[in-house]
């Protein structure tokens, strides 16, 4: 049997295709960025020092905050996690083909057509304010134009717009820093040590997120875009916001403690902004979770305590731990995939019900998930030394803690009637784990009583949840079993990733 590619269905990729374009995209970016650190190297050997030394200062200044600032920006993508290869390339695009690109525009700009029309000041202060932020926010907001062409089902919602406009963001600052601080080193009669240590305050401490804050307004657009259906306006919205808020920035300066003063208080008010929105967005997700998940219960996948332990980013960290723990890194692993295609099976729906899937990619990609789910499983409970029992579950009633799956009808793509998660009422008692001594056999049909509460430590779900109503006739019920379904009967599919 042909081996299963977990990652590629995780990532909404072919498996066994080669990832050609991202291979190719990673190594032009790598060539950028060490393109545009040797022009800082020319810039610290042709100043009046004519040393490398400004150079080899300022570098491990730049870099000294990145892994922290990556750290934070990762802590926020927790919940549905983007592919570390597409996060690296982001973060590449805007240390080199961005940073480079700019460089080279906003010094021929200055050189050749603000500073000749409007004088040495003047013309600084017009590249920087109306120049630069066109140009920069264009070459870093080109790599979210591209993903949204490219690679659009990466985008489930805001949280990953903005967390690919952060990286790119973070990268590009990360450049961009070198020289200002070289520059801070070299600079007649007042550069020095002093004046780096202000800039690294400056730049590296108090404003180090003002370049990912710019993008993410790119990033928002992108992602509304496309996560919906006909709302490309939204990207060049985004893109002038970022350019908008970058060129505020940029012009305040010149007016200056006060001016100084207002672009961090308006910085400020945007990322407290942000913030909300990332909030939203995961509360967003957990509604889906809890709403489209027990429909799968009949699959034997998913129990109704399966679904709490999914909807906290504590409760998957608790039972990756327990996997691993109690299986080894194979059944962590295995147990991170299992979370993983369960909430892109969520996400799944929503593209549905926002129309941006046909049905025929919505039936391949969700038989996919399931078939991830399934393995995942399998594999899970192969490195268990007896039958496990979840800390999660009562009675042991998981998905996780037995093997059986059945070809059951697959739950379509709907909505509550008003179109919006409803709380309130109590949940279908098909969906609810069983008594102790309840055993399963195909297709599961037992009554299953009311659980007693969760053990402490575990959430409780929302005050109940509502079955959504039949499908809408452009989304017919597939009638089971289903063709890719892979029945335990066959053999779950193999892959290397869990050995």
């Amino acid at each position: 049997m042909p081996a299963f590619d977990p990652k590629a269905v995780i990532e909404g990729r072919t498996p066994g295709r080669a990832r050609v374009g991202l291979t190719v995209g990673i190594v032009l970016a790598v060539i950028c960025a060490l393109a545009a650190l040797g022009a800082d190297l020319l810039e610290s050997l042709g100043s009046g020092h004519h040393s490398v030394a400004p150079f080899l200062i300022a570098l491990p200044f730049a870099l000294l905050p990145v892994p922290l600032f990556v750290a934070l920006v990762l802590l926020l993508d927790r919940l549905e996690p983007e592919p570390r290869a597409h996060l690296v390339f982001a973060f590449l695009w805007g240390a080199g083909v961005a940073a480079l690109f700019a460089l080279l525009i906003n010094t021929a700009g200055l050189l050749f057509i603000t500073q000749p029309a409007l004088g040495t000041t003047n013309g600084d202060y017009i590249s920087a304010t109306f120049g630069a932020p066109v140009v920069e926010e264009t070459l870093k907001g080109a790599f979210l134009f591209g993903m949204v062409w490219r690679r659009r089902s990466e985008f489930d919602g805001p949280t990953d717009g903005i967390i690919y406009a952060a990286m790119v963001g973070l990268g590009f600052a990360m450049m961009e820093n070198i020289g200002y601080y070289i520059e801070a080193l070299v600079r007649p009669t007042v550069g020095g040590a002093q004046l780096l240590g202000f800039t690294f305050v400056l730049r590296g401490v108090l404003s180090p997120f003002a370049h990912p804050i710019f993008t993410s307004m790119t990033g928002l657009g992108a992602a509304y875009t496309a996560s919906h259906r006909r709302a490309w306006w939204a990207l060049p919205l985004g893109w002038l916001g970022a350019m908008t808020l970058h060129g505020t920035w940029n012009g305040l300066s010149k007016f200056g403690f006060s001016g100084v003063a207002i672009a961090y208080a308006i910085l400020f008010c945007v990322f407290i902004g942000l913030i909300v929105v990332l909030v939203k967005d995961r509360r967003r997700i957990i509604g889906l979770i809890w709403r489209v998940l027990p429909g799968y219960a009949p699959t034997g996948l998913v129990t109704l305590w399966d679904v709490q332990m999914l909807s906290t980013v504590d409760g998957r960290r608790h039972a990756r731990t327990w996997a691993r723990a109690t299986g080894g890194r194979p059944a962590g692993v295995a147990m991170a995939d299992y979370q993983l295609a369960a909430t892109e099976l969520a996400l799944l729906h929503q593209r549905a019900d926002r129309q941006v899937i046909d049905p025929g990619s919505f039936a391949q990609r969700q038989q996919a998930l399931l078939s991830l789910m399934q393995l995942a499983r399998g594999a899970f409970l192969s490195h268990q030394p007896e039958p496990p029992v979840p800390p999660w579950a009562a009675y042991g009633a998981s998905g996780l803690a037995h093997g059986q799956a059945f070809a059951a009808p697959m739950p379509p793509p709907v909505l509550p009637p008003d179109g919006h998660y409803q709380p309130g009422g109590a949940a279908p008692a098909s969906w609810l784990p069983p008594q102790p001594g309840w055993q399963q056999s195909p297709p599961p049909q037992p009554e299953w009583a009311q659980p007693p509460p969760s053990p402490q430590g575990w959430p409780q779900p929302p005050p109940g949840w509502q079955q959504p109503p039949p499908s809408p006739p452009e989304w017919p019920q597939p009638p089971p079993p289903q063709p890719e379904w892979p029945r335990d009967q066959q053999g779950p599919p193999q892959s290397p990733r869990y050995e």
